[in-house]
């Protein structure tokens, strides 16, 4: 085989010492490689699985891909071949849905070439011998940072080595920071790779650094922008309440190591989820209040990142939308509202953010309702705005004075930033930039300057419209939920709970008047902004309303049918293009590929994208690259920029030092004990009392397994314990034990779901029907508390909830228990414990047998692969719809294809499929308006 790759004429795209280096590395030996974000690491996976693909006669696997790297591999592939004129290259195959037949998955294996197969559907194929592991020429691990013990693709990883010693086993990484938490990280991943190298290749790599710097460097230059007076009050603010709530953390005493939790790691992208799951063990045990501030941190992160991206009028509506989210629901008696709303800090975020949009306040007087001041309009702009306009000018007048030479480049301007928001936020200020009101064009004779008050007196007038809408829905919400208060408190029987008392909203003493002091505070203590007046917003919408220039420019086009094309539609110059692009990882640089860009505008920080310019540039000695880097000075968009590429520094030289002291790990193969003596004694029972006998067998346990739980942990970990895994499409239950004995396994969020629509207790049913010993099992995460507490915050609030309310989880399980007596209910603690228990209750017990453990529950003819190809969470959802019975659901999933279209039927058509009367219920649902109500 290594012969006839050497001599199949294949042509690679690895321009870059470093790159060829690399990849005559991987073709040796087996490694997992760990490179820096943004230095093409799949181009290096590409041109490998080329050299592969050209040689023909081989079968290769790639796990860890998602559709859009699937995509851009096919697509690369497939050039590839046209360029080498490969005759034997197949490309890619893609299996990633369980509609692809088992015959044609079985057909297409034969064939041979390079596969991305989804995870659950390989390991089943695997286990099945659909695709054997023997017949498989080796295989390719992306995103090794994300495979665990526990995972899918160490499990595939673990069957391809047990059965196949001479197929090579490639992983590949850009993330090492997951490579550096725990005790030996990086040994503990090599040992879930079955590998015994590992290949670092960090930014400070000599080869790396004589590749990037030794050629002709693309031109940088550096745009420090500084803040607004209101944006750098804001941001002091907003790091203020996460000091504070970081603080109140550290104060909570949960026993953990917090010498992290500080306010520089509060700015790096994972920090709350790296606290949550800190505390996710202890999380039954943590206060009301810790668990506010958590969610609270990332409430706080958001409003950071949206204060460098959003414009004004769109923050102070994002900062809206939080506000009324921590408003306590009506009838609550429970202080809701979260600690940090109640600082100085916060006032100062909201007033700030109301000044950046308009000005103005109402003059509190004590005598008089009058108001002094009308609003006026401020709409602050964004100084990174203005600074693109000038760099768009510099750019045309330098294109104009001084005509670059030709080179391969297009003329195209490529602006960079974080995320598709942000695109169409540039793409409408750059459309509009231009567009000034008459009065201000007609005031001066000079050349206005780019603005964007055309975008921003639009946007004022959307939110205030928005504000009204906003209002009258919340208003229509609090009137639902308090008419369901009221009857629940009827219900009860609380009109004279009094016992000779006054009503509690009676005082002895009121300070101020009373009306004044009952119209000034609501009724459960909580939060209230100062709105604005009627006059005061009719002033302000006089002054943005829209004139003559307004009504000249053309609306955004949301939706185009593209009928008509060819009239409306024409292809572009590159040299007058400029393209907005979100930074989208490894699809960066098939945009640079792509568009040849002369002028690079990094509208926001990213290091990734600045390392993938180095590279293209450095690949392509005739195109020449001009890059603009904007950022804001002492900002927090700065201080992440900086402790991201510090966090990756400090992670590869923690992996460098690890490496050079690391054991070498000799057993490989993945197999377990393979003494027959040891195999015997392993499966002999020696409790032989009374009258018991011994007994022992050499056959190894078996487990059928409905091919739907290869999601979970567990069939992993029962393979680890030397137990033989059957995938089956089961109609009954999920685990097969023995022939007696069936288990349905359930997670806590999977048993919620189960008792809302009613699943469990046909589940339940059809088990005590088929078998003898039916169970239940009801399993844990790992990492989180061994405890129901912490899902009660699903349910209502206690104050309305009565003891005996169905909606309890726990008196839940026990109306099932009392409905079916026989069914037995296994707690586990974690899928390790139940991996234990199952071994347990197959001790001295006769082997399932897979054929009957399918055809148990289907009737005469029926194939149990048929209600594969019908997604259950739909169903789960359209059950919850009023007027949808187990009896019309079925009709409606084979006569409708989608919720989507559901929706839109109309009362005619739902009446045809469900009958009159749930047909009006459906078409109701779907066509309330919260605004009639």
């Amino acid at each position: 085989m290594p012969g006839e790759i050497e001599k199949s004429p294949v042509k690679l795209s690895l321009p870059l010492e470093y790159q060829q280096d690399l990849f005559h590395e991987l073709k040796s030996e087996d490694e997992l490689v760990l490179l820096a974000r943004g230095l093409g690491l799949l181009r290096v996976v590409i041109n490998l699985l080329h050299s592969y693909d050209a040689a023909g006669n081989n079968l290769i696997v790639i796990v860890g891909a998602d559709d859009r790297e699937n995509g851009w591999i096919g697509e690369a592939l497939a050039e590839h071949a046209a360029v080498s004129r490969s005759p034997m290259a197949r490309g890619l195959s893609q299996v990633n849905t369980d509609a692809m037949s088992v015959g044609t998955r079985e057909k297409l294996y034969s064939q041979g070439g390079i596969f991305s197969i989804t995870s659950r559907i390989l390991v089943v194929d695997l286990l099945s011998k659909l695709l054997n592991p023997e017949t498989v020429t080796g295989m390719v691990v992306l995103h090794s940072e994300r495979i665990v013990a526990t995972s899918i693709e160490a499990f595939i990883i673990r069957i391809y080595r047990q059965m196949n010693k001479a197929g090579f086993l490639k992983a590949f990484s850009d993330n090492p920071e997951p490579f550096t938490t725990g005790f030996a990280p990086l040994a503990s991943m090599m040992r879930n790779l079955f590998l015994r190298k590992p290949s670092l290749w960090p930014r400070f790599h000599v080869t790396l650094a004589k590749s990037l710097e030794g050629r002709k460097k693309a031109e940088v230059i550096e745009l420090e922008v500084s803040m607004t007076d209101g944006m750098k009050d804001i941001q002091n603010a907003v790091l203020e309440c996460v000091e504070v709530s970081i603080g109140e953390l550290r104060k909570a005493d949960t026993g953990l190591e917090m010498d992290d939790w500080t306010l520089d790691s509060a700015l790096h992208r994972n920090f709350d989820v790296i606290i949550r799951r800190q505390l996710d063990p202890i999380w039954h045990r943590v206060s009301y209040r810790t668990k506010q501030i958590v969610n609270d941190l990332t409430v706080l992160r958001s409003i950071l990142h949206a204060l460098l991206t959003y414009d004004a009028v769109s923050f102070n509506q994002y900062l809206d939308t939080i506000l009324a989210y921590h408003q306590p629901p009506p009838g609550s008696t429970r202080q809701n509202q979260s600690p940090w709303l109640f600082l100085d800090a916060a006032n100062t975020i909201f007033e700030t953010a109301k000044r950046r949009v308009y000005s103005g306040k109402r003059a509190e007087r004590a005598a008089s309702d009058a108001f002094s001041d009308s609003l006026r309009p401020v709409l602050e702009e964004q100084p990174k705005w203005s600074l693109l306009a000038e760099v768009l000018e510099e750019i045309e007048r330098d294109n104009y004075l001084n005509p670059t030479p030709r080179d391969d480049s297009n003329g195209t301007i490529l602006v960079m930033c974080s995320d598709q928001g942000t695109c169409r936020q540039l793409r409408e200020y750059l459309q509009n930039m231009h567009v000034h009101p008459v009065e201000e064009s007609q005031a001066t004779d000079e050349e206005p300057k780019p603005s964007a008050m055309f975008m921003m007196r639009r946007k004022l007038r959307k939110y205030l419209d928005w504000k009204k809408d906003f209002a009258r829905v919340s208003a229509s919400l609090f009137a639902e939920n308090q008419k369901v208060l009221d009857g629940f408190t009827d219900q009860r029987g609380n009109t004279n709970g009094y016992r000779g008392k006054g009503p509690p909203n009676k005082r002895r003493r009121v300070r101020g008047g009373a009306a004044a002091a009952g119209a000034g505070r609501p009724v459960n203590s909580s939060l209230q902004m100062a709105e604005d007046k009627e006059s005061q917003v009719a002033s302000l919408m006089a002054d943005i309303q829209v004139t003559d220039t307004d009504a000249a420019q053309k609306d955004e086009v949301v939706v185009d049918s593209l009928d008509d094309m060819e009239d409306y539609f024409e292809l572009y110059e590159m040299n007058d293009l400029v393209v907005i692009h979100p930074y989208d990882g490894d699809m960066d640089e098939h945009v640079l590929e792509e568009v040849r860009p002369r002028y690079v505008i990094m509208y926001e920080p990213d290091a990734a994208f600045i390392r993938r310019v180095e590279v293209y540039r450095s690949s392509h000695g005739d195109r020449n690259v001009r890059v603009y880097f904007m950022y804001y000075g002492g900002s927090v968009e700065e201080q992440r920029y900086l402790s991201a590429v510090r966090k990756e520094k400090d992670a590869f030289t923690r992996l460098i030092k690890e490496k050079g002291n690391m054991a070498v790990t000799l057993t490989l193969d993945g197999a377990a004990p393979t003494d027959p003596q040891e195999q015997f004694l392993r499966t002999v029972n020696t409790r032989i009392a009374g009258g018991g006998r011994l007994a022992a067998t050499a056959e190894p346990p078996r487990v059928v397994v409905d091919v739907r739980e290869f999601r979970s942990s567990l069939p992993s970990l029962l393979h680890g314990r030397s137990m033989i895994v059957i995938p089956c499409m089961l109609t009954v239950g999920d685990y097969v034990l023995t022939p007696t004995i069936c288990i349905e396994r359930k997670s806590i969020r999977d048993l919620i779901s189960s008792f809302k629509n009613g699943r469990l207790f046909n589940q339940a049913e059809t088990m005590l029907q088929h078998y003898k010993h039916p169970m239940l099992l009801i399993e844990f995460d790992q990492n989180k508390s061994f405890t129901l507490d912490p899902f009660a915050e699903h349910s209502f609030e206690k104050s309305i909830k009565s003891a005996d309310d169905s909606r309890d989880l726990q008196s839940k399980i026990v109306l099932l228990t009392l409905a079916f007596p026989r069914l037995k209910i296994i707690w586990s603690s974690s899928p390790y414990q139940t991996a234990e228990i199952f071994a347990e209750l197959k001790n001295k017990q006769e082997e399932p047998d897979p054929i009957k453990a399918v055809q148990v529950g289907l009737g005469i003819g029926e194939d149990p692969y048929e209600q594969q190809s019908f997604n259950t969470t739909p169903q789960d959802m359209l059950r919850a719809v009023p007027g949808v019975t187990g009896k019309n659901l079925m009709r409606l999933v084979l006569e409708v294809g989608d919720l989507r279209e559901v929706s839109n039927l109309g009362e005619r058509e739902l009446d045809e499929y469900v009958g009159k009367e749930a047909g009006r219920q459906i078409y109701r649902f779907f066509n309330r308006s919260v605004f009639d109500e």
